[in-house]
């Protein structure tokens, strides 16, 4: 055993660079990963009121949300050379430092132009800070430990975006929406501080950096913009397509280009540099390559649901914002023992088929919420996120571990860029999906009822007799009772129509999880230190 093992304590687990314990990291770096994921969820419930508060229609507002996300995934992209050349202590501090400050910035905005530009110095800061989260665990932790390590990151990743819907709808029906930002403020100095204490670069990162130095390498900028301009353009198209109408809208119709444009000059051109600002390679290998479709997946699920679910009960159950995070909330407890559970599990069960079996349980939970009506309860909605708390962690623990597997040690940055992306543009892809299905289902299912509700037909006039009835007896006389049950049929036919749309959203993400299935039976077998070489 090794000096620094034999100062692992009880378990034998080595010393993290620096002599620090490797769980005082994973906890400092979870914890600053935590307010970074946080902040992709806490202001859309506060939406409303920033509109309301800075005197802009909800449109506008919701660049808040996408000025973030196009910002988080432009800088995903150069973290991995940028941790490289500068070290990842040094990089991590100056994104945790820009993050917070932006964050307090945003909390003080004066007007909504103000707010977008500190949203996307936010969005700068907080975009280098997972993929880094991952390679320090990845290099703190040896591969048999790994999956408690990712475990605790994982609370961070999947269980911030469960908490942002509460904890914005209660600060923004409470106190304020500025306090969604301002809260990162002390958060934010606290994790700066154990992060400067505790965190240094291994001795392999070191040299690294010293080799590049020597060599010159500069930074990948042809690259780095046509990546940037690529993912940028498509969140915004992603973002914002079905508030402006996709293709009936020019400036959707400009990012399209800009993002197909670059996506083509992006791929020969990274395929033939020398050191990439984005590794494209590692999507031709299997393993890598199927850990990265499957996070899009979860990505998809974890943020669309995530939205959907408090948008539905607030929209035609009538909850507060409080209440439809409050919905979510045991979904996230379980999450938070499911980690713990699965952190362990992992030591002895190969990812690919914990990955199939979360797949599965998810996609039973979409298959749940099909069961949709008007009179469910709040629970209905709670078991729901439940369900998906069992699954996601299985899937997600489970796949960050396994897209390490055949990697080496000088592109876990890359990968972990790379899976970052997945995740957040899988989101962006889920919510933008879930929104087109609603809205064309919706047309659909609006043309298809309404072709049943004729003055003609003996149910309607029955209904319509029944509901003048009841608003007779409640004050209303003649004409404005009769107006009244029209108004009341009216609302119905739209909850009805609001809800078949919804089922169907549900059941397409039920297929989206349930093609996680089949690729998580693909990945190759993981090795663990105890295992036979590889070809045994």
């Amino acid at each position: 055993m090794s000096a620094g093992a034999a100062k692992g304590g009880a378990e034998g687990l080595p010393k993290a660079p620096g002599g620090h314990s490797p769980w005082a990291i994973a906890l400092v770096v979870s914890l600053a990963t935590f307010m970074e994921v946080l902040d992709t969820t806490i202001a859309n419930v506060a939406l409303r009121y920033i509109s309301g508060g800075l005197a802009v229609g909800p449109d506008e507002a919701a660049w808040v949300v996408t000025s973030y996300l196009v910002a988080n995934a432009i800088v995903l992209t150069a973290s991995s050379f940028l941790a490289k050349r500068f070290g990842r202590k040094a990089f991590f501090m100056w994104s945790i430092a820009l993050f917070t400050v932006a964050s307090v910035l945003c909390g003080f905005a004066w007007n909504l132009q103000s707010l977008l530009v500190f949203r996307v110095l936010q969005g700068l800061g907080g975009g280098g800070m997972a993929p880094l989260a991952q390679s320090i665990l990845a290099d703190s932790f040896p591969p048999q430990k790994r999956g408690q390590a990712f475990a605790l990151y994982g609370l961070a990743v999947v269980v911030a975006p469960v908490i942002g819907p509460t904890l914005g709808g209660w600060l923004s029906d409470n106190v304020s929406w500025h306090w969604c930002f301002l809260i990162n403020g002390p958060i934010g100095l606290g994790a700066l501080a154990l992060m400067y204490l505790l965190l240094e670069d291994p001795e392999s990162a070191v040299e690294e950096r010293r080799r590049l130095r020597k060599q010159g390498v500069r930074f990948d900028i042809v690259g780095f913009i046509l990546v940037a301009t690529f993912l940028g353009s498509l969140e915004v198209v992603l973002d914002e397509g079905q508030r402006d109408d996709w293709f009936g809208s020019n400036l959707i119709i400009t990012f399209a280009i800009l993002s197909l444009v670059a996506f083509v000059l992006m791929i020969p051109w990274e395929l033939r540099h020398k050191n990439p600002v984005v590794d494209l390679r590692l999507l031709g290998k299997r393993q890598f390559g199927a850990c990265f479709l499957v996070m899009l997946a979860t990505g998809a699920i974890l943020i669309a649901t995530t939205q959907f679910i408090p948008q539905i009960v607030q929209d035609y159950f009538g909850y507060t914002a409080t209440l439809a995070g409050l919905a979510l909330a045991p979904g996230g407890l379980v999450t938070v023992f499911m980690m713990l559970v699965i952190g362990r599990v992992s030591g002895y069960v190969q990812p690919k088929y914990l990955i199939a079996a979360g797949a599965t349980i998810v996609a039973l939970a979409m298959y749940d919420l099909t069961r949709i009506y008007g009179d469910v309860t709040f629970w209905f909605f709670a078991w729901s996120r439940i369900y998906i708390g069992i699954g996601l962690p299985m899937i997600f623990i489970s796949i960050t571990a396994a897209s390490y597997e055949g990697i080496d040690k000088s592109q876990t940055d890359q990968a972990s860029a790379l899976i970052n992306v997945a995740r957040n543009v899988g989101g962006s892809m889920g919510v933008s999906l879930a929104q087109n299905i609603l809205a064309y289902r919706q047309q659909f299912h609006q043309s298809r009822l309404v072709e049943h509700v004729s003055p003609s037909a003996p149910a309607y006039q029955e209904t319509m007799r029944q509901a003048t009835q009841y608003f007779s007896q409640h004050g209303a006389a003649g004409l404005d009772a009769q107006g009244q049950a029209t108004a009341w049929i009216g609302q119905q036919l739209a909850r009805q129509v609001a809800f078949w749309a919804y089922i169907d959203v549900f059941w397409a993400l039920c297929l989206v999880s349930a093609s996680a299935v089949p690729l998580a039976m693909i990945l190759s077998r993981v090795k663990r230190g105890g295992d036979a070489p590889a070809g045994h």
